[in-house]
């Protein structure tokens, strides 16, 4: 047998070892930065369910970052995720007009979920006047925005926090501390900060984790407000959190492109800008 021949067979038996496989798997992944569930199925000869596999496993191990239908590098995750000081003077003047109409979907006396992201600590100063407010969030930097006046209960998500948003992902339950058991949460309305809209991705967000726990904190309320600003339309991140019809109401600082606005339209979303006002109907 050839050098060669041996190389080739040394190769085949480590694509189809469980640690060779995966070890080849992140350079690939780090090579090209951004790679498919279905295109790492044809490289490496495996079904599609032992990638996915493979890219979880990888992932909670910090060697690359899950996404929506396959993985990123850590280095192009990165450059994607913003860190939150950063975040927090991008479009900041949006973001208040955004905070102040989302407010006024809000009721006293109502449930509310909030999740992660800068604009959610916009709409958190904006309830100042409100009052007798029961809220849940997995943004820890939500409660230091609020007047104390403003909520009668106030729950934080457990789970992992991320350093890019310092936020929680994780189950969208309540553990009871005498039985140990998950509480199932329900609220009135479900408001959701995104990173991306488009007409054919709907909404999405850089991490596939976030959208999960985003798309559960919709399915927990009677309804849902989709908050994002100008600059988040007509673009789609890794992982969708759902399609446009999962929301009542979308929130922005202005008029989203006449294609996404139709689509929105079609879809029974209520847009809704500085110039339109929330026409409070819950």
């Amino acid at each position: 047998m050839s050098e060669l021949d041996s190389m080739t067979m040394d190769e085949g038996r480590s694509r189809r070892h469980p640690a060779g496989r995966k070890a080849q798997l992140v350079a690939h992944v780090t090579e090209v930065g951004q790679v498919t569930v279905g295109s790492l199925a044809d490289r490496f000869g495996v079904s599609i369910d032992t990638v996915r596999r493979d890219l979880d496993q990888l992932d909670s191990e910090g060697l690359l970052v899950r996404t929506y239908g396959g993985a990123v590098s850590v280095a192009m995750s990165s450059r994607v995720e913003k860190a939150v000081d950063l975040r927090l003077g991008l479009q900041a003047s949006e973001k208040e007009r955004i905070g102040a109409l989302a407010a006024q979907l809000v009721r006293d006396g109502t449930g509310i979920i909030m999740n992660g992201g800068t604009t959610m600590l916009s709409v958190a100063r904006a309830l100042h006047n409100h009052r007798d407010l029961t809220i849940a969030t997995n943004n820890l930097l939500v409660p230091a925005e609020l007047d104390p006046a403003v909520w009668r209960e106030l729950y934080i998500f457990g789970g992992s926090v991320r350093a890019t948003t310092l936020a929680t992902t994780g189950p969208t339950s309540l553990r009871i501390a005498t039985g140990g058991a998950d509480l199932d949460i329900r609220c009135d309305l479900a408001l959701i900060a995104i990173g991306a809209v488009s007409v054919q991705g709907g909404y999405t967000t850089s991490n596939v984790g976030e959208a999960a726990m985003m798309s559960e904190m919709m399915s927990r309320a009677t309804q849902v407000a989709v908050l994002a600003d100008s600059s988040k339309f007509d673009k789609q991140l890794f992982a969708q959190v759902g399609l446009l019809d999962s929301a009542d109401y979308f929130v922005t600082d202005s008029h989203p492109p006449k294609e996404l606005e139709a689509a929105f339209r079609d879809s029974g979303v209520r847009v809704i800008t500085p110039e339109s006002g929330p026409e409070r109907d819950l």
